[in-house]
């Protein structure tokens, strides 16, 4: 069975994360919120806020188009080690891992959106790394994933309070998720929890009333596949 949530990449989506209910996994101890889904439930491109119980586990299994991670609370692990809350993980095809957390996690993980055996495994851990200034006054960012021969480019952004980004434009679309505050754009506010795709060839005008961090998915648009 081919499913769909939010699979139309030629408009603008949004998911408030914080106002949608946790529904199960094949796994009974892991939760999950499903923001963008094409194909089947358990084997289509997915982006998700997945939420692993204490003492849960999942059984090893392979990632296929590769696998995104980025700890949002607690400690997941694999055999691979411990990532705690802050950690970003890059596991691409031909992974393999059985995922746990002993304490309990909370993670933003995106399924299969990730073709190439040439990509490179990638572990940061965002506590570690400084904030560096960006072309844009008010904003610093940290790096997450880029790589010659792709054209996804994933960072952390911090936006200062009163921050005005000026129009961007998305040339091959962008997503982005509110980690800390809140930012607002020509159509509305987007509050810590809210998931936010943007088009390939879109624009908007965000503002910061507060000081706002973020994740950014830039460019990855166009490994997925549209359901309309």
């Amino acid at each position: 069975m081919v499913e769909a949530i939010n699979g139309n990449l030629s408009v603008r989506a949004v998911a408030d994360t914080t106002l949608m209910q946790w529904t199960p996994s094949p796994s009974g101890s892991v939760w999950r919120k499903r923001v963008h889904l094409v194909g089947p439930p358990e084997s289509g491109q997915v982006t998700s806020v997945v939420r692993y119980e204490p003492a849960s586990r999942f059984p090893a299994h392979d990632h296929p188009e590769g696998e995104e991670i980025l700890v949002l609370e607690g400690v997941f692990s694999d055999e691979h080690g411990d990532w705690p809350a802050g950690t970003f993980l890059l596991n691409p095809e031909g992974f393999r891992h059985a995922p746990f957390s002993e304490p309990g996690c909370v993670l933003l993980v995106k399924l299969r959106q990730f073709p190439g055996r040439e990509r490179h495994h990638v572990v940061v851990d965002t506590h570690k790394l400084a904030w560096e200034s960006s072309s844009i006054p008010a904003v610093d960012h940290k790096p997450l994933y880029q790589q010659a021969g792709f054209s996804d480019l994933m960072r952390l952004e911090r936006w200062e309070p009163q921050a005005d980004l000026g129009v961007i434009s998305y040339e091959q679309g962008a997503e982005l998720f509110v980690l800390e505050g809140e930012f607002a754009d020509e159509v509305r506010a987007y509050s810590a929890g809210c998931w936010l795709r943007l088009p390939v060839g879109s624009e908007h005008h965000p503002r910061s009333a507060g000081r706002c961090t973020l994740y950014i998915k830039r460019s990855g648009l166009p490994y997925l596949r549209s359901a309309a």
